[in-house]
């Protein structure tokens, strides 16, 4: 389950991304029909409207899409669509606010490459 306790971020927000890092995960396929707004939110135990303003904001961006008495899909591209979103979020504020961060802490790119670097090692061995 969510836990909506420990972030800023609307709870709507949250949800969709939620269903972004599923489509990420390949949790969601290309196409595949996804939980219910009902169903969503009794799994998340959350006001309808609620889940409902989040596949909305989902729908807006193209990520999913309603058929008409069938439900909600994952976009065809979902996948892409949400790499591209999520780049942008990265490099916006988020970026320049990390960026100034390092800066100030005189974290040089050589030791942020490293540090990087350790990540990903430990990330890989943790997959296997």
């Amino acid at each position: 389950m969510l836990d909506f306790s420990n972030s800023s971020k609307a709870i709507y927000l949250q949800i969709a991304d939620d269903i972004c890092d599923k489509v990420l995960t390949g949790d969601f396929a290309p196409d595949e029909r996804i939980l219910s707004v009902r169903e969503y939110a009794a799994q998340v135990e959350v006001n309808v409207n609620t889940v409902m303003r989040a596949y909305d904001y989902l729908s807006g961006l193209e990520i999913i899409y309603n058929k008409r008495g069938l439900g909600f899909f994952t976009a065809s591209d979902a996948r892409q669509k949400v790499i591209e979103l999520r780049r942008r979020e990265l490099l916006g504020d988020s970026a320049r606010n990390f960026f100034r961060q390092l800066d100030l802490l005189d974290i040089t790119p050589a030791r942020l490459a490293e540090m990087y670097q350790q990540y990903l090692d430990n990330n890989e061995q943790t997959n296997k």
